[in-house]
Parts: structure tokens; C-alpha cells; sequence
């Protein structure tokens, strides 16, 4: 029985990666095939952009992450655990380039290889160049705007909140 429950949090997230996965399988077999060169020029954008970035660490944070959640269910494993967890990621090693094939089959998919070479004429411009350099830092910058933002407006929601319950005689 005790063999049964440790299956069943694998057998949960099997399932539920099955039935996440199934939706967009569904509409990667619907897309139509892109061709080589769209593929490429995807790639060469994404590699200007940098977006290896966002997931270099995506095998390492999967592998520590599991981990964890396995400790929590197998605590007296967690010695063991510890140690098969860079064997694992070892093994593991270089599967996030599978994110990277994804990335470029949905931007081939999303645009036309005629749009895609011209995106990349684009971002080997000046102004690309600039844009590539400059972005992380503007969204970046626009992020932290928002949550000033944000922070500021709850004070006003709050205010407004006050106000009226004021009016119904009840002070919050």
C-alpha cells in the first residue's frame, strides 16, 4: 500500500502534464510545418535576442526543484537525494535546447518566413542593435514603474474604500 501512495504524486503529475501537454499538442499538430528557413531565421532572432537566457537554467532549477518535492514526501531519503540529484542533472544536461527548438517552431509559426527574415535584417540594423541592448533594461525599468505604480493606486483604492464605508457610518 505504502508503494502505492509514493506513485501516486508521479502518477498526478503524469496526468496532469498529459492533459496541460494534450491542448498544445493539439494545436502544434494543427499549425502548419515551417519551413527550414523560417525555423532558421527564428533561431538566428532568438539568438540575437538572447532568449537562451530565460531557460539556461531551466535543467538545474527542474532537477532542484523535484528534489525538493521529493525530500518532503521521502525525508529519510533526503542523504540519498542529495546525492543522485547532480546525477541526474548531469544526465539530463543540454535538454533545455529543446526549449529553444520549441521557441523557434512557435515564432515560425507566428510569422512568415518573408516576416522572419526581415525581423532579422532588423535587429542586425543600428536601431536592433539598440533595441536588443536597450530592452531588458526599459522593460526592466517599466516593471519597477508598475509595481510603484501599483503601490500607489492600492493607497487610493484603499482611500476610496474608506471614504464610502465612511458615508455608511462604519470607519475601516
Amino acid at each position: 500500500m505504502k508503494s502505492v501512495l509514493k506513485l501516486l504524486p508521479a502518477a498526478a503529475l503524469a496526468v496532469g502534464l498529459a492533459v496541460c501537454a494534450g491542448p498544445a499538442l493539439a494545436q502544434q499538430a494543427a499549425a502548419p510545418k515551417s519551413s527550414p528557413a523560417a525555423i532558421a531565421a527564428a533561431k538566428e532572432i532568438l539568438a540575437m535576442k538572447n532568449a537562451s537566457a530565460m531557460y539556461a537554467n531551466a535543467v538545474p532549477g527542474m532537477v532542484e526543484k523535484t528534489k525538493g518535492a521529493l525530500i518532503q514526501q521521502n525525508l529519510n531519503y533526503q542523504k540519498d537525494l542529495n546525492e543522485v540529484a547532480p546525477i541526474v542533472a548531469q544526465q539530463l544536461n543540454g535538454r533545455e535546447k529543446e526549449i529553444g527548438e520549441g521557441m523557434a517552431q512557435v515564432y515560425a509559426s507566428e510569422f512568415t518566413e518573408q516576416e522572419l527574415k526581415d525581423l532579422v535584417a532588423f535587429y542586425k540594423s543600428p536601431l536592433g542593435k539598440k533595441l536588443v541592448e536597450a530592452e531588458p533594461k526599459a522593460i526592466g525599468l517599466s516593471m519597477a514603474f508598475m509595481n510603484s505604480w501599483a503601490q500607489n493606486f492600492t493607497e487610493t483604492v484603499m482611500g476610496a474604500f474608506r471614504a464610502e464605508m465612511r458615508k455608511r457610518g462604519k470607519e475601516i
